[in-house]
């Protein structure tokens, strides 16, 4: 059982620094560093496209989906399609009747610019819902990778969910993969827990301190005895250089120092690394398409 760990590495495809910014410095320069570095180490992810990035970056999204990546949706603009775990100013939820037409039309998106129709979705801000759940069985998603273990601290493997309640196991048909979170270290933010997410260790810790934490979460996992699979969550604007301030529109955005620290270089370097290191305990890598084979 040791050595029977799965890796997802999704690659959330949206704008510089999320929604704070209109650029798409990192999807036009970025991904082909991804998409190299994972070629070399013979690595498969899942790209989660916004429906707005396929259109502004249309050569990219063809070049993700000949590369043998899977192609995965993201939201139609990174809107908040979920529910709120924590208040970010202006950006309130869609209404519940809202959210199956959104993601009809990002799945729509997607399918026009790749030239496949996507099976795997992740939520923006990993904010998930009920709703949302039910909208991508009834759309045809196989996967959904928006689980944050961090806030909910229930689901520590795959599931399926329940149609009435997305947070407890059920007979949805679309598989449910929680993202990785550090569950043993004793966590500064008592009341969310967002420092036991993965992001950004990698970047700030490098590759040796985030096994770290990789390592301790294995453990929890095999204390319950539950499958050990990791799912990170990556965004191609950390692999290039970022500047420290964004002028947009009429306002200058300044995001916190750790959200930019260590984009570029470092961050390829430290993610090849952290590669070889999952490899030396064998982990093996998946697109979230892969994990749905999988009896769970």
């Amino acid at each position: 059982m040791e050595n029977n760990i799965k890796v997802l590495f999704g690659i959330d495809m949206e704008t510089d620094i999320g929604s704070f910014t209109p650029y798409y410095n990192g999807v036009n320069d970025g991904t082909p560093l991804l998409l190299d570095l994972f070629k070399k180490e013979d690595v498969k992810a899942t790209f989660y496209f916004t429906g707005d990035t396929v259109k502004a970056c249309p050569d990219i999204a063809k070049a993700v989906s000949a590369s043998g990546n899977e192609v995965g949706c993201h939201s139609l603009y990174h809107e908040t399609v979920g529910d709120e775990l924590f208040p970010v100013p202006g950006m309130k939820p869609l209404l519940p009747e809202e959210v199956p037409l959104r993601l009809k039309k990002a799945t729509e998106w997607v399918e026009e610019a790749c030239g496949v129709r996507p099976v795997s979705f992740r939520c923006p801000r990993l904010w998930c819902s009920t709703v949302v759940i039910n909208t991508l069985e009834e759309l045809g998603y196989i996967t959904d990778a928006s689980y944050p273990m961090f806030f909910y601290r229930k689901q520590f493997a795959p599931y399926y969910p329940s149609r009435d309640n997305w947070l407890e196991k059920g007979g949805s048909k679309l598989l449910e993969i929680p993202n990785f979170a550090d569950m043993l270290m004793e966590s500064n933010d008592p009341e969310l827990g967002r420092d036991r997410d993965q992001w950004p260790m990698l970047r700030a810790l490098g590759a040796s301190g985030f096994m770290v934490h990789i390592n301790n979460f294995l453990s929890f996992v095999r204390e319950k005895n539950l499958p050990q699979v990791l799912c990170f969550y990556l965004h191609p604007w950390e692999f290039v250089p970022m500047p420290k301030q964004f002028h947009v529109g009429e306002g200058t955005s300044i995001p916190d120092p750790f959200i930019v620290e260590n984009c570029g270089e470092p961050a390829v370097g430290s993610l090849q690394e952290l590669i070889g290191r999952l490899r030396d305990i064998g982990a093996e890598f998946h697109t979230a398409a892969e994990l749905a084979e999988f009896d769970w």
